[in-house]
Formats: C-alpha cells, structure tokens, sequence
C-alpha cells in the first residue's frame, strides 16, 4: 500500500489544521480509487474533526452505505489520517439525522473489521446503492468529462476523432465505435464526453454511461427478481449506450447473451454504441466469438500514452480546474517521471496539492520532489535498463545475453530493439547511455530502434499489446 506521508513525529500543524485534515486525506483517497468509486461513496461524506485531533467522525446518509464504508474504507482512512497527522486519529461513523446531524448515532463497531457483504453470483465485488430511479432516463453521466476538458495530444487525436464524429451523428459510421487501451489514457472520458455533447443537440436523448459490472449487476438482478421485461425496456429503448470495461463479460455467459440481445436490438433500431476495453477486440479472452465480432465490425481505435508536452498540458489545465497555478517548470518535473498514464499524473497532481495545502508551502520542484518522493523511489528502484532487458528477454523467450550480444537474428534483434524503445520510454537513461548498456551500441542504433518500434507501434495491434502488456509488468 502507498503511504504518501508517512513521518517519524507529528508536523509542526497550521492554525487551521483541523479544517485541512479531511481534504487532504481526500486528495489521497481521490488518486488511490477508481473516480466512479470515489465519487459514489468518499466524496459525498460529511466529517467532524474534533479540535485535538482526537477523532474524525463520518456521517452517513443511510445504514447501507455505513456498513459499506465500515467494511470497505474506514481502516484505510484511519491510516491515512495518522500519515497526515503524525499521531492515531480514531475514526468513528454515525448516522446523520435529515436536517442536521446534531446527535448523531455513533457506531463504534467502525473499529473493528468486518466481513465483506456477500456477492450473487456474476454481481461486482463492491455493489451498487439502491437506485430508486433505475427504471428512469437518468445518463448517469459526468458533466465535467467533456470534449473542451480533454487535453489532445498525438496520443488520442483519433480516438478523440471518432468520437466526435458519433456524438454529432449517432447511428451512422462508427457504430459501434470500440475504445481500447492501458488503464487512466481517457476512455472513460472519452465516453462521457460523447454522451455530453449529444446531449446537448438532442436534449430528449436517452443515453446511458455504465460500468460493465453494472450491467452483470442488472442482469442478474434481473434473474433473480423475474424482471426481464423492465431490464429489456431499460437497454432496448436507448439512443446510446456508452459501456465501460467489456472485458469484465469474461466467463459470465448469461451476461454475454443478455448483451448481445441488447447490442442487437440497438443496433436495429439505428441506436449507437461506445465501448472501452484494456485490450483490442480479438483480444479479449472468454468472449463468445459472435460478441467479438460484433465488436469489431465498426471502427477500432487505440489510445497511447500521453507524450512529454500533453502530460505537461494535463498536469497545467487539472491545476487551473482545482483553483490552483501550477508553475510550468514543476509540471514539467513532474512530466518528466510520470510517464505512464492521465490517472497517475492526476495522483501525482493531488499529491502536491495535498502536499502543499497541509503545510502551507508554495508548489515549486522541491515540493513536488517531496511529495512524491514514494513514488520517485519506487520508479528509480524498479524500471532500470536491466529490469527491462530482463522482462523483455522473458517475455520473448531468449537469453538475456542476447540484448548485449552481437547476434542479428529477427527473433533476437526484434525483442532488442522493443527492450531499448522501453529503456527510452520508462527509463531517464540517454541514448548513448542505453546504448553502452546494450553491449556499447551507438546511440544512433538506439535511435533508429525507438523510432522504428515507436513507428510501428501506431500501425500494428499486436505489437501495441504486446508493449503494454510489457509496460504493465514493468510498473507493477
């Protein structure tokens, strides 16, 4: 577990300390969680801090989620609350009454752990709250996510293309429009933004963003409670469908069933369909082979990494959106050694601000340094050039002597030349210094490998997988 501030004593704390504890602790949590989770059960919270820092207290709208964020969040909060605060803060729950929550109900049993509630069989691992407005026309879409909030790069420009072109004529080319690519590059923003914009030309619209464990969790709501005709009139009658993470239909075949009909029958009526996934569509496992298909018959796009000046571009405008100016040579620190993702540089993001927020310092790169001084040992302890001739030297089966040696074979030169576009990419090393760790090669032969596999990487899908499914086991 990532701990951001851990101390060997308490800090010195500012006058208003007890008013900064929870953002801060929320900053963290913000970064640590999937933003859907984090906005559902975290943001809505109301706490009370006592002036000593003695106890925090939560207050809850209901039992449910109570017991949700017993079970679920509380230990963590308590850990992180003693990292900000140096001493233990004792973290308590209560019921708040509808008007104000002037004597709360206080649940000590917060304290202590408690099982995780039981899961129906294909249901997600953290259950949704009970909507009473599930059978309404409710988008469930996130207002901020849109076309003008997202940052274009070279990274997403075609993505970014495409999804412009479906939500200004939905139903026509595109259809469906498949998403994929590594964890925080966007897709779900992406989703949103189309959902967003058509909205906004077509008000009476019914669109739905949802989550594909949502979908498992409906359809087996569904079975259980006999309700096939509400679930068929929910998912049959949109306009648009924008759903997220179809990957997570692996192995669940009445899922699968349940959303083919679904596909069909929108597809019919002319209706449009967003997907994203972590992998392309003939990539996926556990998919029956028709859903694929169908998955591929529109148009397929990828989303990249962000380059240096996007994620520099990122971290500047997310400062602005969070009231606060970012110093371009602190983002371009940061840039610079977070490379893998927009959710990590949102992380890092929040952590400076936290940083900054709780012990009233100006952002500058010795903060930046010191707030992310976790993160920037754990980087420069495990993606070394020799990690990476290692990993990819598995990967490809071959020895990894051969990333040193003079051998040119395509089976040994090919995974060479992917090792040293990686070395350039995760690592700060030069490319004469890459190129002396690859058994004193010129720089120029690690230049002409990074342009060619970097090239390519845009053109070939496997070869696209094959570097992220290597990028993820790099960063753990």
């Amino acid at each position: 577990m990532y701990e951001p501030f851990a101390a060997d004593a308490a800090p010195e704390l500012p006058p208003d300390a007890a008013s900064a504890l929870w953002p801060a602790c929320l900053d963290v949590l913000a970064q640590e969680m999937p933003e859907q989770q984090f906005n559902t059960w975290i943001k809505p919270l109301v706490v009370q801090v006592e002036p000593d820092f003695s106890r925090l207290t939560i207050f809850v709208a209901n039992r449910f989620k109570l017991d949700w964020i017993r079970a679920q969040y509380a230990g963590r909060i308590s850990t992180l609350l003693e990292q900000l605060h140096g001493h233990t803060v004792q973290v308590e729950l209560a019921l708040a009454q509808r008007a104000a929550p002037a004597k709360p109900t206080i649940d000590r049993a917060a304290e202590r752990p408690a099982a995780h509630p039981a899961a129906a069989p294909e249901a997600p691992a953290a259950p949704p709250e009970p909507d009473p407005a599930r059978g309404g026309s409710r988008s469930r879409l996130n207002s901020a996510l849109t076309f003008d909030t997202l940052v274009e790069g070279s990274a997403n420009r075609m993505a970014r293309a495409a999804a412009l072109h479906v939500a200004g004529s939905p139903g026509r080319l595109y259809n469906p429009l498949f998403i994929y690519g590594g964890v925080g590059l966007g897709k779900t923003h992406l989703m949103h933004a189309v959902g967003n914009k058509l909205l906004v030309s077509q008000p009476d619209a019914k669109v739905l963003y949802i989550h594909a464990e949502q979908f498992v969790s409906d359809v087996v709501k569904s079975y259980q409670r006999k309700t096939f005709d509400e679930f068929k009139e929910r998912y049959h009658s949109l306009d648009l469908l924008l759903i997220d993470d179809v990957q997570f239909f692996a192995n669940k075949d009445r899922t699968q069933e349940e959303f083919f009909n679904a596909f069909e029958a929108l597809l019919a009526k002319k209706s449009h369909i967003v997907m994203t996934s972590d992998t392309y569509p003939k990539g996926l496992a556990d998919i029956h082979e028709r859903l694929v298909s169908r998955f591929d018959s529109g148009l397929t796009v990828a989303l990249e990494p962000p380059e240096l000046e996007m994620r520099v571009a990122i971290l500047i405008n997310k400062a602005v959106a969070e009231g606060t100016e970012m110093p371009e040579e602190v983002a371009f620190f940061v840039a610079k050694n977070v490379r893998s993702n927009v959710r990590e540089l949102e992380g890092a993001l929040r952590k400076i601000l936290a940083y900054s927020r709780f012990n009233q310092k100006e952002i500058s790169i010795q903060l930046a340094r010191e707030a992310l001084r976790d993160l920037l040992s754990i980087q420069n302890r495990q993606i070394s050039v020799e990690n990476i001739q290692k990993t990819v030297a598995d990967y490809y089966k071959i020895k990894v002597a051969d990333m040193y040696s003079k051998k040119r074979p395509a089976s040994i030169a090919r995974p060479r030349q992917i090792a040293m576009y990686l070395a350039k990419e995760l690592t700060q090393k030069s490319l004469p210094e890459i190129g002396e760790l690859f058994g004193g090669r010129d720089h120029t032969t690690v230049l002409h490998a990074v342009r060619k596999i970097g090239g390519e990487r845009q053109q070939l899908t496997e070869l696209n997988q094959q570097l992220h499914v290597l990028e993820q086991t790099l960063k753990g």
